[in-house]
């Protein structure tokens, strides 16, 4: 017991140091052999610290600085290359807590993961963390290994199986297996807050998109992923999509309200055109699927042209008058 308690005074030092210094608080050798033997129930010599400490330093390269340099305490930086910033575990924390594509539990745990990778001072600032979200989050709980299944399926260029739900009402609302599917998976992409698969469809020629949260029991097959879809095919159709609707793209042009030009950039990015109309108008020319660009106009009915196509200004007409028949 002696010689792993000795074996372990390394790492009960390392973790002290993680836990509860920064350059804000600073450690006394008397501090770090305190809270030692309040976590762990064991007694270290001074000696003993600053020898692990140098070791630490010298032969670990753990950046500490040490009282011999300061004249006031010891305390771990980050690395850089490895460890978090606050700032980037909160952005960690906020994607998961707002995300409707993963369980709650999940991304409790997750969270929790995330908080014990910080010192007590940063953790501090997140004790009155609450999410203001009235996303509903999916019950799958099977997400994180398909994320994990998946993701071997397109390292090892194989075909997967899975069953594939949806929601529906006939007369209550049930979620339904709707069959199983079989499909050469390419890519894994977060759009809208939802995390999806692109992949070829067995017997189909162009790609489709399948949400994640929604598949189950994904099986990796022996069959090889079809060879014909290339990066830059994959690349082409996830940035011809709205809303992962899953077609291949048409060219569009619409004029748009000035007040959706943020909106505009961020959906449709830096391979569409933007042309200043007036002070209250820009021009939008994009490559989009029809299907997904007509629910972002009827999301934005009154502030939106259509130019061209001449069937997406058809099928938005269409829309509107048997809305207005009802």
């Amino acid at each position: 017991m002696e010689l792993y308690e000795q074996n372990g005074n390394i790492i009960y030092i390392l973790n002290v140091l993680k836990k509860y210094s920064d350059e804000d608080h600073m450690l006394q050798i008397g501090d770090i052999r305190k809270y030692i033997n309040e976590i762990y129930s064991v007694d270290i010599d001074p000696r003993t610290i600053r020898r692990n400490i140098n070791l630490l330093k010298e032969k670990l390269d753990y950046d500490i600085v040490t009282w011999n340099e300061n004249r006031k305490g010891y305390y771990l930086i980050k690395n850089p290359d490895m460890d978090f910033e606050s700032g980037e575990i909160r952005a960690i924390i906020d994607t998961f807590s707002y995300s409707s594509f993963i369980p709650k539990s999940i991304s409790n745990e997750i969270i929790n993961k995330c908080k014990n990778m910080q010192n007590i001072y940063e953790n501090e600032k997140l004790k009155d963390y609450h999410v203001y979200s009235d996303n509903v989050k999916t019950s799958n709980k099977e997400i994180v290994k398909n994320i994990e299944d998946i993701s071997n399926a397109i390292f090892n260029k194989k075909k997967i199986t899975f069953d594939y739900y949806k929601y529906e009402l006939n007369p209550l609302l049930k979620n339904v297996n709707t069959g199983e599917r079989i499909i050469s998976p390419y890519a894994i992409v977060y759009q809208l807050q939802e995390m999806y698969v692109v992949g070829l469809k067995e017997g189909k020629a162009t790609l489709y998109t399948y949400r994640i949260d929604r598949m189950k029991n994904i099986k990796e097959k022996q069959d090889k992923v079809s060879d014909k879809i290339t990066h830059k095919d994959v690349d082409n159709f996830i940035k011809s999509t709205v809303s992962m609707f899953g077609s291949y793209g048409e060219n569009i042009e619409v004029i748009c309200d000035m007040k959706l030009l943020d909106n505009a950039i961020d959906l449709f990015g830096e391979n569409s055109t933007i042309k200043y109309v007036d002070s209250n108008h820009f021009r939008l020319i994009t490559n989009k699927d029809i299907e997904g660009f007509k629910r972002y106009i009827l999301r934005n009915l009154d502030m939106i042209k259509v130019i061209e196509p001449e069937k997406l200004k058809k099928e938005i007409g269409n829309i509107i008058k048997n809305y207005l028949k009802r």
